[in-house]
């Protein structure tokens, strides 16, 4: 596991698959599930769905459930 680097005003741990490899993988990828969107941003499949749900809750992408899988999309906001 990488070790992640802290912020050296705030102390805080900086973070290690920020939003913005999300929404990249969403615009190259367009509709796509979270395994494909972890395998993209180089993360596991739940920290992946934590990220986009996350995403969803904010208005930056929604899901549609397929089947038993999540499609993920970017909404009008983030194009």
């Amino acid at each position: 596991m990488a070790e992640r680097g802290r912020d050296e005003e705030s102390g805080k741990f900086t973070e290690e698959y920020p939003e913005e490899d999300f929404i990249k993988a969403l615009k190259e990828l367009e509709s796509s599930g979270t395994t494909d969107i972890a395998e993209f941003v180089g993360c596991d499949r739940r920290t992946a769905y934590l990220k986009l749900n996350s995403l969803e809750e904010v208005g930056k992408v929604e899901s549609k459930k397929i089947g038993n899988a999540l499609l993920w999309e970017l909404t009008m906001e983030s194009v």
